[in-house]
């Protein structure tokens, strides 16, 4: 490997520790759920809208983190800015772990947030700038890849900790705030992005980097490239501009990918994982077992997009993608559509698992064995025989314990489209979202854009608990399947083909609409 390449790669894998600590945080609250659920007492519909705001807050959060991180990356500097998203990460782990308050808890969370909105946008954009234009697609896509790994490790560290008991949660939360210190004390080692210092008259700085990069007569290219590019230099770029004609086929571009990326549910699926598979007929246990598969399938295919978007291009990856999560959705929601919900004698046995009180076991068992299409009808029937609030705890474990499904369908499914998200709109529309913007609006795009990723993003899994009680699994999904129908028509219809191409070309094509979709 030349030494340029390597320096390249190790500062791009630092910065993309903020992905680590993303993906870890994002989704952590997955293994917490039930516990907290429990812990505040969230219960009935006012529980079902408070246990979306718990896990929703992260990125109800991340809307502060996107509107702020860019325009602060711009006055103040990329790698600042990510040593501050270190800081409050570790911060929101530690108080969310030690917290008795629901409202400190949904602080916490919203901190943690912030430290989320600004560390996805700003990362992928510092190793865009970084990067030499044929490996730019490969390492932004690390950031993509330390994200994956830290939902795995999530998984991971939740399954493990579990047997902690009731209080586990507190540390399934807690332990974020170590890769957090250690992500602020790496950055000390990774210099400013070069093309920031340029537009702050740092030249011969900038200059030292670009060759550290890749040798002299990368750096002379870059240098040549970015100078060009900075008499059109657009000072102070506000957010009218970006809507401009100029902008516009851009815009349009990043703010459906963006729409597209969270509205087809990805983060409802991971935040609430282990509530999925357990309404699939498993218990706690393999539930979050299969929670750890699926965490390794999504690492496993993210290794593959950063194979291919450099070779294959970003929109076929983009395209098969879309497809097979549109696939994967609709094939779950057949599979919850044709599950129906009676108690049985295993029924009995998974709810005295559970720890379900006895008393109410055998009230149960005297019951006569109906059979119902969905589990709003069955708890229903329950509440109506044995009364709402004797049972409004243990509406879970009686789902559950009543649903007979093909789980494994289920589990294939997820598998699938976590599997088609992981090689497409999970990396490829950072990717994306780092080359298309001219660098004069680099800093504002980036944060409108990421912005509203986060405002669908967090509406998605805010409702998410309340619609799988009106809907029921087998609705939601089939929501989530069509709108990947959408977002494979959208794909195929305006994505263009950027690869290849350095960030100034793509300024001078793209922004004047010249880039045009490829045949």
């Amino acid at each position: 490997m030349k030494q340029g390449n390597f320096f390249t790669i190790s500062v791009a894998l630092i910065v993309a520790v903020g992905g680590f600590l993303l993906g870890f945080d994002a989704t952590v609250i997955s293994g917490a759920v039930p516990f907290i659920k429990n812990y505040f007492h969230l219960t009935g519909v006012g529980g079902d809208w408070k246990l979306g705001l718990a896990v929703s807050c992260l990125g109800w959060g991340a809307l502060g983190g996107n509107a702020l991180a860019g325009f602060l990356s711009d006055a103040f500097g990329r790698k600042k800015i990510l040593m501050l998203t270190a800081l409050l990460f570790a911060v929101s782990a530690l108080m969310s772990a030690l917290t008795t308050d629901f409202s400190v808890f949904v602080l916490s969370r919203v901190l943690g947030g912030i430290a989320v909105g600004g560390a996805i946008l700003i990362a992928p954009v510092y190793i865009a700038e970084i990067s030499p234009s044929k490996l730019r697609g490969s390492l932004v896509s690390f950031n993509q890849l330390m994200i994956v790994i830290g939902i795995s490790a999530s998984f991971f560290s939740n399954y493990f900790l579990l047997s902690l008991g009731d209080n586990c949660w507190r540390w399934m939360l807690g332990v974020e705030a170590v890769p957090a210190v250690l992500y602020f004390v790496l950055l000390f080692f990774v210099p400013e992005s070069p093309r920031w210092l340029f537009t702050k008259g740092r030249e011969a700085q900038a200059l030292h980097i670009f060759t550290k990069v890749a040798g002299p007569e990368h750096a002379a290219k870059e240098m040549s490239s970015v100078r060009q590019n900075a008499s059109e230099h657009v000072a102070g770029v506000g957010v009218t501009a970006l809507f401009g004609r100029k902008m516009r086929f851009v815009m349009v571009i990043a703010l459906a990918i963006a729409f597209f990326q969270q509205i087809t549910g990805i983060n409802a699926v991971f935040y609430y994982l282990p509530t999925i598979f357990s309404q699939a007929g498993g218990g706690t246990n393999a539930a979050f077992k299969q929670a750890i598969i699926v965490g390794l399938v999504n690492l496993g295919m993210t290794f593959v997009a950063i194979k291919w978007v450099d070779r294959w291009g970003r929109k076929p990856l983009l395209v098969l993608g879309t497809a097979g999560m549109a696939i994967s959705l609709l094939t779950c929601a057949g599979a919850f559509h044709n599950s129906n919900y009676q108690l049985t004698e295993k029924s009995f046995t998974v709810l005295g698992d559970a720890k379900v009180p006895a008393e109410i076991i055998g009230d149960l068992q005297k019951l006569d064995s109906q059979v119902f299409a969905t589990d709003k009808q069955f708890l229903a029937h329950l509440d109506n025989k044995l009364g709402a609030e004797r049972l409004a705890l243990f509406h879970d474990s009686l789902a559950t314990a009543g649903l007979h499904i093909s789980a494994s369908l289920v589990l294939l499914a997820i598998i699938g489209f976590v599997a088609s998200f992981a090689i497409s709109l999970g990396p490829v529309m950072w990717v994306l979202l780092s080359e298309i913007f001219p660098n004069a609006y680099r800093g504002a795009a980036i944060s409108v854009v990421g912005f509203w990723n986060s405002v669908v993003s967090a509406s998605v899994t805010m409702i998410f608990p309340w619609e799988l009680s009106h809907f029921g699994a087998a609705g939601t999904f089939l929501g989530y399947g069509l709108l990947a129908l959408a977002a494979l028509v959208f794909v195929l219809l305006v994505i263009p083909e950027t690869k290849g191409k350095s960030l100034e070309e793509l300024e001078r094509l793209l922004a004047g609409n010249e880039l045009s979709t490829p045949k």
